[in-house]
């Protein structure tokens, strides 16, 4: 009898126990579904070259803690890559140029002394491991660089793969070739690495993660064979972040020369504006490379690219700058406008004017959207 009420004490305890255990699990169930309904899914979506990862870096310098001395460090062989690509496009477009030019072809050929590095350095460059960038490596590339030829090649970069980086690292090349080198914050915005696959990041634009309402931002791939991903994250979208290169109205896509990136651009915002996932979710429009694109419309019109051939500047000067800009911008409204139904039109739908790389402006756009988004909820939820 004693023995049967000890196992009966014993079954009785492990029940209290378990019960114990499945209130547990319940309770942190319930926390984390509610933790989760306060997390606004924001999806960073663009073609290859607009600037989304910059935009990803910039998000984690300003809401959390930026990047570490060892996440610096692991950028070194990207930063590295970035400046023997670039003098490698550069040293061979000068040969082609020179070569196939019909008029004032010598300002493309090298001085003799040069000529010789700039074939090993583009050698180095086609490598698929990575060459050390040496400090006499260093002072070779800066004597290529500084070569009146290679100047000249740059000037006519849109005509080239080139990343945005290559004057910004090649400018300083002797530092990034130091034994001590580690990335500063600067080189690692500037540093050109191809997002394949996805990342997340959780933040507030108030720079407090313990804020009620926080969002986990999504990179993807933009070039053409990252895109089937995409649809992996189409679901529960808060808002999409759409960003389109302003400057690449007259340059061509990485994956496909024949192809105008504006063009690219606005056939995927098209796409993605049509996408079913997306009927009732907000679009917040990145304007990019602000920056490149006011010192090129100036000297490059808008109406090389066939999307804006019905273009006609107004004026000179920053009145002109002005002028392109809202034009683009109108054709990305458009564009826009064509493709929301009558019923949605009650959509956050903003556009914003960025520069990636200036945290200022990254700043103050996300303090927008956090404004713009939130009103939103508050409309959704019949607060407003």
């Amino acid at each position: 009898m004693g023995v049967l009420c000890s196992k009966e004490h014993h079954i009785a305890q492990e029940d209290v126990e378990e019960q114990a255990q499945a209130k547990d699990i319940d309770r942190r169930i319930a926390q984390e579904s509610k933790a989760e309904k306060n997390v606004q899914k924001l999806l960073l979506l663009g073609a290859g070259e607009s600037g989304k990862s910059t935009i990803f870096k910039q998000i984690k310098v300003l809401f959390q803690t930026g990047f570490d001395d060892m996440e610096r460090r692991n950028y070194i062989p990207a930063i590295h890559a970035n400046v023997y690509q670039s003098i490698k496009i550069l040293h061979d477009a000068s040969k082609e140029f020179a070569e196939t030019e019909e008029e004032n072809t010598s300002k493309y050929i090298l001085h003799s002394e040069n000529q010789v590095l700039g074939e090993k350095l583009s050698e180095i460059g086609s490598f698929s491991d990575l060459w050390p960038l040496t400090e006499e490596c260093a002072l070779n590339i800066q004597a290529v660089w500084k070569d009146p030829a290679i100047q000249a090649t740059f000037l006519r970069a849109s005509e080239l793969q080139l990343p945005d980086c290559t004057q910004f690292f090649l400018d300083y090349v002797l530092r990034l070739a130091q034994p001590n080198y580690t990335p500063t914050q600067e080189d690692i915005l500037y540093a050109r690495v191809r997002t394949t696959g996805i990342v997340e990041i959780e933040f507030s634009p108030k720079g407090d993660s313990k804020k009620e309402e926080i969002y986990r931002l999504f990179d993807v791939g933009g070039q053409r064979n990252e895109r089937r991903k995409w649809i992996h994250l189409f679901d529960g979208v808060t808002a999409v972040i759409f960003c389109a290169a302003l400057s690449e109205y007259d340059q061509t896509l990485f994956e496909d020369e024949s192809k105008n990136r504006m063009m690219e651009t606005r056939e995927l915002f098209d796409w993605i504006l049509k996408v079913p996932w997306f009927q009732r979710t907000s679009f917040l429009l990145f304007l990019n490379k602000f920056d490149i694109f006011e010192k090129k419309v100036l000297k490059v019109p808008l109406s090389v690219c066939e999307w804006f051939k019905d273009y006609k500047p107004l004026t000179t000067g920053k009145q002109e700058i002005e002028h392109a800009y809202e034009f683009v911008k109108r054709k990305f409204e458009e564009v826009y406008v064509q493709n929301t139904p009558k019923d949605k039109v009650d959509r956050v739908f903003q556009i914003y004017r960025t520069t990636a790389l200036d945290q200022t402006v990254v700043k103050k756009t996300f303090s927008l959207v956090d404004q713009a988004l939130t009103r939103q909820r508050l409309i959704d939820a019949g607060l407003l």
